[in-house]
């Protein structure tokens, strides 16, 4: 199994019905030992998603906006793991009036949050992360995956989570370079949308689910986040040692196709 021996920290998961469930399964059905995090009201729930894993697993605390989070995350990890391999980041957020066809209306604090949240928490997780992989002296053996939406064009209602988006693109990039020395890659994955709850709150979101499957040559099923799991399950294997700095779309090859989509 590509992932055996592989000890991986899951980020995002709310419910069974999350991205980062499935990648959570995926990961531990091709070897993997997995953590998930969560914080908050919240946990609760990640806790019952992380009873119906193949293995259950446990929850540890992580409020990403949160310093003192992260520091407790390292020395749990440390306690139980000694070290790390994997990490998925799947966590975004953005307030209701950052969102919805309100971009010029966004007051400055609703947009430093959707950044804060849903980009720049990917640089204190991989940082936090950076001691416990060890330097594997540029082999690539280790691996952070994200989960991006393309944020190459501006998308209906979308608004400062897209904008968010853009910066989280770049901060991996620049993560790539800066933990690749260290056998660290850092890749994302652009996925199509994919029916979550984190998704039920984007104005106009399933006008644009139902359509992108006509669009997209491979077709596209919103409701199986399968096709993301797996490709993050490759990127998180020693398979992928090469790859760091990528944007990989799961999408059903929408992104290749020139005629711009129309929402309603």
């Amino acid at each position: 199994m590509i992932l055996d021996g592989k000890r991986i920290l899951v980020t995002g998961v709310i419910n069974r019905r999350s991205i980062a469930f499935t990648i959570a399964e995926q990961a531990q059905l091709a070897g993997a030992e997995v953590l998930l995090t969560s914080f908050g009201r919240v946990r609760r729930m990640t806790e019952r998603a992380a009873a119906r894993l193949p293995e259950s697993t446990e929850v540890l605390e992580l409020d990403v906006n949160r310093d003192e989070d992260f520091e407790r995350l390292r020395g749990e990890l440390e306690q139980r793991w000694g070290g790390i391999d994997g990490a998925v980041h799947a966590v975004a957020f953005a307030p209701e009036d950052a969102l919805g066809g309100r971009f010029l209306d966004a007051p400055r604090e609703s947009a430093a949050a959707a950044f804060e949240t849903s980009a720049y928490s990917l640089k204190p997780l991989a940082a936090t992360l950076a001691p416990l992989f060890g330097d594997r002296n540029g082999d690539g053996s280790a691996s952070i995956v994200g989960l991006d939406f393309d944020a190459s064009v501006c998308w209906p209602s979308y608004d400062w989570m897209g904008v968010s988006k853009a910066a989280l693109e770049a901060v991996a990039r620049y993560l790539a370079r800066d933990l690749g020395p260290r056998g660290v890659r850092v890749n994302l994955i652009s996925a199509g949308p994919v029916e979550t709850a984190a998704a039920g709150g984007v104005p106009g979101f399933t006008t644009l689910a139902q359509r992108w499957g006509e669009q997209a040559p491979l077709g596209w099923d919103v409701e199986d986040p399968l096709p993301v799991a797996r490709a993050a399950t490759f990127l998180l294997s020693d398979l992928a040692s090469g790859i760091t700095g990528e944007i990989l779309h799961v999408d059903g090859g929408y992104h290749a196709m020139g005629a711009p989509l129309a929402v309603d």
